[in-house]
């Protein structure tokens, strides 16, 4: 009984040294020319927000459901809006109708304007000839001169008036602007990951009411260690490989290696990987095979990714499996 049970324990222990191994040398296993490291799959969220503040009166989409590029998403109240666009309206015809009225004014000064400096050309000959004293002509001069200033006011009336149309203008394109923007359309094709207001409630400006998983933008993130990332060329040959699809391997490319060391974060769980700063590297698949199985890609599936370093290294046999069309049947 005794040796059975040394025997029981050597085992687990044998069995445990192996794991242990596994888990803290993953590259074994992997030819010369390959590095990988572990990550989950993930997408680029976008937050679904109003510019301005205001309530929300319905909002479209789901949780987890998936939305095409334009599809509707949120609408907001407008009712406010609406009103304060309705006056802008009518600022915009009161200044129409007072430029009118500045420019009828114009054209009676300068018929005053005229008649003035005639009656100042028929003082000045009078006066030549001495038929006129001087006092009437420097009246009829005083006269001309002031009708000439009231013209020139009632101009620049006219321009002033231009000013508040523009702006009127300005205000009114602005209220369309908001009541357009008050309606919400999908950016892109996603998925809706979290859903943070209802219908009723006030949200403030750039205050997110849908959070939208870009489809367009799958990607999943490695940490690797300086004498591995410092290899990695943008655009190098990667492949995936899913926990929940460990027998195939989805290709992808390097589209990202970040300048700046930094710890290993929580989610990698070997301890040797946690004693020394990694390069945070991003292996994206491309945008056509994420397409052509839009309805299934999830994102926080656990995986890992093998990168390609020398590009005259072939893949493995087992890199080289892409996952069966009639899986997603």
């Amino acid at each position: 009984m005794k040796n059975t049970i040394i025997a029981i324990l050597v085992a687990i222990g044998v069995a445990s040294a192996a794991v242990f191994l596994s888990i803290n040398n993953p590259r074994e296993t992997l030819p010369a020319g390959f590095v990988k490291g572990n990550g989950r799959m993930e997408a680029e969220q976008v937050e679904i927000a109003p510019m301005i503040a205001g309530r929300v009166k319905s909002v479209v989409a789901t949780e987890g459901s998936l939305v095409e590029a334009g599809a509707l998403l949120v609408e907001m109240d407008t009712d406010e809006l609406s009103a304060a666009l309705d006056r802008a309206k009518a600022e915009v015809a009161l200044a129409r109708q007072t430029k009118a009225e500045a420019q009828a004014l114009v054209l009676q000064r300068l018929a005053e304007q005229r008649r003035a400096a005639h009656e100042l050309e028929r003082a000045t000959a009078l006066l030549a000839g001495q038929n006129i004293s001087e006092a009437a002509f420097e009246e009829r001069e005083t006269t001309s001169h002031v009708a000439e200033a009231v013209l020139g006011a009632a101009k620049a009336r006219v321009a002033t008036t231009d000013s508040q149309i523009a702006a009127a203008e300005a205000e009114m394109r602005r209220i369309v602007a908001q009541i357009e923007d008050s309606t919400l359309f999908a950016p892109m094709q996603g998925r809706v990951l979290y859903r943070l207001a209802e219908p009723g409630e006030v949200v403030g400006a750039g205050g997110p009411i849908l959070t939208l998983l870009s489809l367009e933008n799958v990607y999943m993130e490695v940490f690797l260690p300086a004498r591995e990332a410092g290899l990695l060329p943008i655009g190098a040959e990667a492949r995936i490989v899913l926990d929940a699809l460990p027998d195939f391997a989805i290709p992808a490319l390097v589209s990202f290696v970040s300048p700046e060391a930094q710890f290993t974060p929580k989610q990698v769980e070997t301890l040797s990987e946690r004693e020394q700063l990694v390069f945070r590297v991003r292996v994206r698949i491309p945008k056509e095979l994420v397409v052509g199985r839009i309805e299934h890609v999830k994102t926080g599936i656990r995986g890992e990714a093998v990168i390609r370093v020398d590009p005259d290294s072939a893949w493995p046999e087992a890199l080289e499996r892409r996952i069966p069309a009639e899986l997603f049947e």
